[in-house]
C-alpha cells in the first residue's frame, strides 16, 4: 500500500477527542424534550395526538432509550470490532502502523461513546423512573453487514466489512447531527449528541482515508467483487423495518383503548420513507463513495444504480 498521500487523524485525536477534553454531562430536570419529536413519527400521527397525547413523555423516553441502545450496538459490537482488528493487525487487510494506530483511536473513543450512552441511560431512569421496554438486539448494519458478506468470495470478507462500516461511520454524522441541532430537546442531551458529532466527524475521515488506500491497491476483479455485494448491504442498511417493529412494540404498552391501538398501528404500519437519490442518507453515501475513489469505479457507480433502480420500485 501506497501511504504516501494517507493523513492520520492522530494529533487531531490528541488534541480535540472528547474522552480527553470534555466533562461528564449530567441532565437537567427542565421542560425540554429528551428525544425529539420530529424523529419519532408515533408522537405525530393523528391517532396519538387526538386519542393518546399524554402518552408523548413515555413514547419519547423509550425512543431515546432504543437510540442509545443503538448508538450501543453500533459502538462497541461492530465498530469496535473491526477497528480493533485493523489495530492489532488481525485483519486480512495488512494496513501500515500509522494506519493502526489512528483505528485504536477509534477504539477508544467508541467505547467512550457507548459508555456515555449509559451513563444517560442511567440518568434518564433516574429522573423519570420509566425502565426501559425490551430493546432490540441489533441494528440495521447487523444485517448488513453479513448479508453483503455472503455475496462476497471468502478473500474479500474483510475488504467488504471494512467499506460497509465505513458507509455506516459516513451516515451517523448526519443523524447525530438532526439531533444535535434541535433545540426543543434537552441542552445536555444535545451537548452529548454534539460531543458525539466532534468525533465521528474524525471517525469518518479516518475510514474514508482507509479505504481509499486499499482501493488504490485492490485488483480489478476484487473490486468488481465488491460491487456485486454493495445493493445488498444497502438493502439491508437502509430500511425503516426495525424502528417501525420498535413503534408497534411501544404501541402494545400504550394504555389505550383496542380501537385506538388499531388505529394506531395502521398509521405506523402505513409509514413509508422511500429510498431514492434525494434522500440524505444517499448523499452522505455518494460523497463517501466519491472521496474514498470508489465511484469512479464502473462496477461500483452500476451497482449503486441497480440498487436505487429496485428500491425505487418497491416503493
Amino acid at each position: 500500500m501506497n501511504i504516501a498521500n494517507y493523513r492520520s487523524i492522530a494529533e487531531d485525536w490528541e488534541r480535540r477527542a472528547t474522552i480527553r477534553t470534555r466533562p461528564r454531562r449530567q441532565m437537567e430536570n427542565d421542560d425540554k424534550l429528551i428525544y425529539p419529536l420530529c424523529r419519532q413519527p408515533l408522537a405525530l400521527c393523528a391517532t396519538f395526538l387526538e386519542h393518546c397525547p399524554q402518552w408523548r413523555d413515555f413514547v419519547l423516553v423509550q425512543s431515546f432509550y432504543k437510540f442509545i441502545n443503538d448508538v450501543v450496538i453500533f459502538e462497541t459490537e461492530i465498530v469496535d470490532k473491526t477497528a480493533r482488528r485493523i489495530a492489532k493487525n488481525r485483519f486480512a487487510l495488512p494496513f501500515p502502523l500509522v494506519c493502526r494506530y489512528d483505528a485504536m483511536t477509534v477504539v477508544v473513543d467508541e467505547d467512550y461513546h457507548a459508555l456515555v450512552a449509559l451513563d444517560f441511560l442511567q440518568q434518564t431512569v433516574a429522573m423519570t423512573g420509566i425502565q426501559p421496554l425490551d430493546l432490540p438486539r441489533e441494528i440495521e448494519l447487523s444485517r448488513a453487514l453479513p448479508a453483503a458478506l455472503a455475496q462476497a468470495p471468502a478473500h474479500l470478507h474483510d475488504a467488504v466489512e471494512l467499506i460497509g462500516v465505513a458507509i455506516a461511520e459516513n451516515t451517523v454524522t448526519q443523524d447525530v447531527a438532526a439531533f444535535s441541532n434541535d433545540e426543543s430537546v434537552k441542552s445536555s442531551v444535545r451537548g452529548l449528541m454534539a460531543d458525539h458529532l466532534f468525533d465521528e466527524g474524525r471517525h469518518a475521515q479516518f475510514w474514508t482515508r482507509l479505504v481509499r488506500l486499499y482501493w488504490e491497491a485492490a485488483s480489478v476483479d476484487d473490486r468488481d467483487g465488491i460491487a456485486r455485494a454493495l445493493p445488498t448491504f444497502l438493502a439491508h442498511y437502509l430500511t425503516h423495518d426495525l424502528q417501525k417493529a420498535f413503534d408497534l412494540q411501544l404501541i402494545d404498552h400504550l394504555d389505550v383503548s383496542a380501537s385506538t391501538r388499531g388505529a394506531l398501528r395502521a398509521e405506523i404500519e402505513a409509514l413509508d420513507f422511500p429510498i431514492t437519490r434525494q434522500h440524505p442518507l444517499i448523499a452522505n453515501i455518494m460523497g463517501f463513495l466519491h472521496h474514498s475513489g470508489l465511484l469512479q469505479t464502473p462496477s461500483i457507480a452500476q451497482a449503486l444504480d441497480d440498487y436505487l433502480l429496485l428500491a425505487g420500485r418497491a416503493a
